[in-house]
């Protein structure tokens, strides 16, 4: 009986050391796994400098407040930046609106006229249109700015633009710059001519490529430091950075960075089809798919066509109501680069090649060779060579301002 006694305790141990091996396997195999598992949404762990309060909250403390933001000035949890903010007892005395408004609706190149926000009452100054560049008087009484926009990376996406003019005032009128960094969704792409001096203009301020790379944090930097303000002035410049932030990362815009943008794939593909704005094709303005088709009714007849019609964002688009044919790139998977076959397939196959491009062209493009080297047949190839003592020159210079 103590023998069978001792066989069953004997047993019994060996059960309970083979179930809790067996445990103590599998629990540090899940463990293992769990691990070895890729986060799904890389965006959930990025922390705008916007919702990184406690980096300048304290700078903002008992001062009267000036903010240049849109709709795109969000936290984690959808609150806008100037809600949050009241919420938080900061006096902002003034918002500052870049193109397309505060509340991001209005058409590329719309003027926007100052007014008051129906939401909080405060006072709204526009930047866009005859005054790009905030006056003294406009500025009086403010003693720190904030900037919150979401760039795209992209050389003529106005933003940038913007931010030189602020970045000049604030210079001017002794008041610091706080920028609350956000990603850039094409910070992988560095491509492009670079600007050259003669032709800057609004929708090209620097000698930088057409896309260069850089969070709007790290190009305020570069705009200090190479001193590119007026007479090579430089403001108090305060970097608010994003947290787990890297280059690698494909990041997803939460929210339209202006009415023509509505998803990632039109961010992606910004940067090359917004040249075709320096033409008589389409980029889809008008429709539900802007920047990720193009065509035009002087462009062969074939499989793909579209109507554009006024829409929010577009109130007169390019050949509203004509039958456009060209290409729908929906669905395109876009290579890290400035894609130019698109372009130079719609010039080569356009009935009229003289009433191809207009001079906005030239702005976009930030140089006058482009133009030419499509007229003259030049190879998308050979184009791309072009750039390369360019864009060498450009990431040895722009190096030093990178925060990621």
């Amino acid at each position: 009986m103590v023998s069978s006694l001792v066989f069953k305790n004997t047993f019994l141990l060996f059960v309970l050391l083979i179930v809790s091996c067996g445990s103590s396997i599998k629990i540090k195999e899940e463990t293992k796994n769990y691990k070895e598992i890729p986060i799904k949404n890389p965006i959930q762990t990025v922390k705008t400098g916007a919702a990184n309060f406690d980096a300048y909250m304290p700078l903002l403390k008992d001062k009267k407040v000036g903010i240049v933001t849109n709709q795109t000035g969000i936290l984690p949890n959808k609150t806008h930046l100037v809600d949050f903010f009241l919420a938080k007892k900061i006096a902002i005395q003034t918002i500052f609106a870049p193109e397309h408004g505060f509340r991001g609706t209005a058409d590329a190149g719309e003027h926007v006229v100052d007014g008051k926000d129906y939401k909080t009452g405060l006072p709204i100054i526009s930047l866009y249109g005859d005054n790009k560049k905030p006056s003294s008087e406009q500025l009086a009484g403010i003693e720190i700015l904030v900037f919150d926009l979401q760039d795209v990376g992209a050389r003529f996406y106005t933003y940038i633009s913007s931010l030189h003019y602020i970045m000049e005032a604030c210079a001017e009128n002794n008041i610091p710059v706080v920028i609350l960094d956000r990603p850039n969704p094409n910070i992988s792409s560095v491509d492009g001519p670079i600007l050259e001096k003669e032709f800057t203009s609004f929708v090209g301020m620097h000698p930088v490529p057409v896309l260069h790379g850089m969070t709007i944090g790290e190009y305020a930097q570069m705009i200090n430091g190479e001193k590119w303000l007026k007479q090579g002035i430089q403001c108090q410049l305060t970097v608010i950075p994003c947290l787990n932030y890297t280059r690698k990362l494909n990041y997803s815009l939460p929210v339209k960075p202006s009415p023509n943008l509505p998803n990632d794939q039109a961010v992606a593909l910004y940067a090359s089809l917004c040249l075709f704005e320096g033409t008589n094709v389409s980029v889809g303005r008008g429709t539900e798919k802007q920047f990720q088709i193009y065509g035009s009714p002087y462009l062969p007849n074939n499989t793909f066509s579209f109507i554009p019609k006024p829409n929010l964002g577009a109130k007169n688009p390019l050949h509203n109501g004509v039958k456009c044919f060209g290409e729908d790139l929906s669905t395109q998977t876009k290579e890290n680069q400035l894609e130019l076959k698109w372009l130079i397939k719609a010039y080569n196959s356009t009935l009229d090649k003289s009433k191809f491009f207009n001079s906005f062209f030239t702005k976009l493009a930030g140089t006058k060779k482009l133009q030419r080297q499509i007229e003259n047949g030049i190879s998308e190839k050979e184009i791309r060579e072009s750039w390369t003592d360019g864009l060498q020159t450009f990431k040895k210079m722009n190096k030093k301002y990178l925060i990621y």
